[in-house]
Order: C-alpha cells, then sequence, then structure tokens
C-alpha cells in the first residue's frame, strides 16, 4: 500500500456502530491507519471516548454541530501531520477484509483521480448506487417528482446510473460521501468540502467541483463497503428531509444561477417544497 492515509469519520449521537467501524477498518489494511472522530456535539460522550481510546483514534469534540462536510473539515484543520490521501467515511461503514487497500492501490494507479469510491453494499447486500451522474434540472426534477411512487423511472435510473455497476471501474460525476478515498492534493485545490451544505449535495458538489478543477472521480468496484444506515438521522427524519430539499435547491440553483433562468429556479423551489411537503406530511 503506498500513500500516508488519514481517516476522518464524523458522529452525531451515532457513537454505538464505532466499535463494529473501527475493527472492520483494522482489517481492511495491513497497517492501521491514523483515525480522527470528529463528534458533532453528541448528547453523551461515552462510547465515542471509549471506542477511541480502544483503537488509538484522536477524538475531536465540537461544541456545535457543523454538519457532515463541517465535521470532515473540522478533522482535516485539525490533523498533525502530512497525508497524500484523506479516507472520509460515515461511522456505520464496515470495510470488507483488504477495502482501504484496493482503493489506495488504485490512487497510486490514477494520479489524476481526486477521488475514489468503494462499491457500497447496503444492509441487506445489495449494491447502493453510489457512483452517479451529476444532477440536472431534467433528471433531478425527474428524479424527484417520480422516485418514490415510481422508482424506476428513467430519470432516476440515469441519474443514479443504475445500469452501471459491474465490476469494471469507471468515472462518475460524483461519489458517495458516505465513504470516499479523496487525494489531499485535490482536496486542498478546491478548498474541501462547500460548508453552505449542512447535510446532503455536499459530496455532489464536491465531485462536480473537482471534476471542474481537471480531476476524476472513479468508482472502484473491488474495494468493497457495507453502509448499514442513517443512525444519526433517524431519529429527525423531518427535519433531514427538509435539509435535503433545502440542499438540493441550493446546489441546483447555484448551477442554473443565469439571470434569464431565474422562472426556472424559481419553479425548482416551488417543486421541491411541494415534494418536501408530500413527503413530511
Amino acid at each position: 500500500m503506498t500513500g500516508s492515509v488519514l481517516v476522518i469519520t464524523v458522529t452525531y449521537n451515532s457513537g454505538e456502530t464505532l466499535a463494529t467501524f473501527l475493527d472492520s477498518l483494522a482489517l481492511s489494511a495491513p497497517a492501521h491507519p491514523d483515525v480522527i472522530i470528529v463528534d458533532n456535539a453528541s448528547t453523551d460522550l461515552t462510547v465515542e471516548r471509549a471506542a477511541a481510546a480502544a483503537y488509538g483514534a484522536r477524538l475531536i469534540e465540537l461544541d456545535e454541530n457543523l454538519g457532515y462536510g463541517g465535521g470532515v473539515t473540522a478533522g482535516v484543520t485539525a490533523a498533525e501531520g502530512n497525508y497524500d490521501l484523506l479516507l472520509i467515511t460515515n461511522p456505520d461503514v464496515t470495510f470488507a477484509v483488504g477495502a482501504l487497500d484496493r482503493l489506495v492501490e488504485a490512487a497510486a494507479a490514477l494520479p489524476n483521480a481526486g477521488s475514489l469510491g468503494p462499491r457500497i453494499l447496503d444492509a441487506h447486500g445489495a449494491v447502493y448506487p453510489s457512483a452517479r451522474n451529476l444532477p440536472s434540472i431534467r433528471t433531478g426534477v425527474g428524479h424527484a417528482l417520480f422516485s418514490r411512487v415510481w422508482p424506476s423511472n428513467p430519470w432516476s435510473r440515469s441519474y443514479r446510473a443504475e445500469h452501471d455497476y459491474s465490476l469494471d471501474q469507471r468515472d462518475a460525476g460524483w461519489l458517495s460521501g458516505a465513504c470516499l478515498l479523496i487525494r489531499r492534493e485535490a482536496y486542498d485545490a478546491i478548498g474541501g468540502f462547500d460548508p453552505s451544505y449542512f447535510m446532503y449535495f455536499e459530496d455532489v458538489d464536491l465531485g462536480a467541483r473537482l471534476a471542474k478543477a481537471g480531476w476524476r472521480n472513479v468508482y472502484i468496484p473491488a474495494a468493497v463497503v457495507t453502509h448499514t444506515g442513517a443512525h444519526s438521522t433517524s431519529n429527525s427524519a423531518k427535519r433531514m428531509e427538509r435539509v435535503h430539499h433545502d440542499s438540493a435547491y441550493l446546489y441546483l440553483s447555484r448551477k442554473y444561477s443565469a439571470w434569464y433562468l431565474a422562472p426556472v429556479r424559481l419553479g425548482l423551489r416551488l417543486a421541491l417544497a411541494a415534494r418536501q411537503w408530500w413527503v413530511t406530511r
């Protein structure tokens, strides 16, 4: 394995997943990588502190919830030493044996790859569509309107790139922030995660800005992880739906920011507000 790796994970009332996460991480590469756990002001840090001490990880206890990207930024800022690669991952991820090795080997073989993402399985073993195309007005609106009532609609399938999850590596518009290896040089070149996104779409925005800066986002299916679910958001589902829709509008309104597209942005705002009301009613 070449290249020094720093692992950063962000917790928020999700400490119960850390032991399994850290145990699997230890099996994902011959040498244990350095780990920073950033906690976004959880109500009780007993489990997080115990897990960090047992593994030898560094725990950063924030006084306020900065969101996912903000938590990652806090971890990167606090890092001591020079690291070539940053593994950004949720704490409810478990790694298959050798998963981190496969990602790091791919990074060494693809020097123009700014980010590399593994094949992500859900709790049932199904492949999660984690290497997607960048959303457009057409695919974004179609996905928003029909994804729940007609999951196999062509707009969602195009956006999720559901037709292309073979065992061949490929380029993607963006890679899921649930587990993502980022070249430190690329991360610094674009300024990391945009703090405007509290939760959701920070990874979409990151992939778009990496591509704009000339970096590739590459899907590496030989590296396999399992993402069991959004533990930290399960108790605030309605609030997270609102945050998700706000972030979707923020991303699309910036993508279509020209003055003459004001009617389009208004239509997006109304459509997303209607969808938010529908899913949280």
